[in-house]
């Protein structure tokens, strides 16, 4: 039995940190890394979907990674998603990240071209050849990427030992169920729908990894907490709380991270810029929704902590 203890709990997604022209901000990178130190969160899944992965540079991915890194200091587990959409440039992002120490590497399969699940398996194996010392997780997210992880797949996965696990974003709850009841005990799976934390959890999930965590990480760390005490009727209207928030971030014209970033300067006073290109920036009327959402925030807290 492996220990994977350092991987259980709260594991919010790194936000994209610009500057005023857009760029990379170090600064930025840094100042988000501390904020989730300071709210005592597990640890942080950098690069990923919250990352804007898809609009970033190989470049870009290096600086972030660097930057959370200099302050991480072994104060938080971090995972770096390391795919981009060809073999190469992931296998150089998985030595970069082994070379700084990150706990694990991450990675979606390869999008657009359907490959066959054994192009799927040797792209994965590619990349952890890359960071033979460092564990790696497969992030699963088939409404996004296209491609689901499968049974005989992750059976495949498993046969390579830097493989601890899964990141589950698929939104059928049974599907951590399946991927655990197929792994056992020496794997982890992450719940990856923010709006099902406690589902997933009940159902098998150790930990989980969620994008909307850093607007609010005391209501899933409480929730995280209840969880592991058994205390699910108290757990569950954190959960409502929670979801409700989201909704309300996604009526919004701009697309969600561009309202969580306005939240996070409206609650927390941490500027880390808009979103990056074709995603969408807010509009003068989304304004009342961040502060709509920030508010709920707020309530939830004094209400539940």
């Amino acid at each position: 039995m492996r220990n994977l203890d350092k991987y259980k709990g709260v594991i919010p997604a790194f936000y994209a940190c610009y500057d005023e022209a857009g760029e990379i901000s170090p600064e930025r990178v840094q100042q988000l890394a501390q904020y989730f130190i300071d709210k005592g969160v597990k640890g942080v899944y950098v690069n990923g979907s919250s990352g804007e992965c898809i609009y970033q540079s190989v470049e870009d991915k290096k600086v972030v990674l660097e930057n959370v890194m200099q302050v991480a200091k072994g104060k938080l587990t971090v995972i770096a998603h390391v795919a981009c959409n060809n073999t190469k440039d992931s296998m150089e992002l998985a030595r970069h990240a082994e070379s700084l120490g990150v706990d694990a590497i991450a990675s979606i399969p390869p999008i657009y071209f359907r490959l066959p699940e054994h192009a799927i398996a040797k792209y994965w194996n590619d990349i952890s050849s890359a960071a033979p010392k460092t564990d790696f997780v497969i992030y699963n997210i088939p409404q996004l990427a296209g491609v689901a992880l499968t049974g005989s797949l992750f059976a495949e996965m498993r046969k390579n030992p830097q493989v601890i696990g899964v990141k589950n974003s698929s939104m059928p709850v049974q599907d951590i169920q399946m991927f655990k009841a197929a792994a056992g005990e020496d794997y982890i799976v992450f719940n990856g729908p923010d709006e099902q934390f406690i589902s997933g959890r009940v159902i098998g999930a150790e930990a989980g990894i969620g994008g909307t965590y850093g607007v609010m990480p005391e209501l899933f760390l409480k929730m995280d907490e209840l969880v592991r005490e058994g205390r699910l009727a108290e757990a569950m209207p954190i959960q409502y709380a929670a979801n409700e928030v989201i909704y309300k971030m996604c009526s919004a014209h701009g697309n969600m991270y561009a309202v969580i970033k306005a939240m996070l300067k409206i609650n927390e006073g941490l500027d880390i810029g808009s979103v990056r290109a074709p995603l969408a920036e807010l509009t003068e009327a989304d304004a009342a929704i961040a502060e709509e959402a920030a508010r709920m925030v707020r309530e939830a807290r004094e209400k539940f902590l």
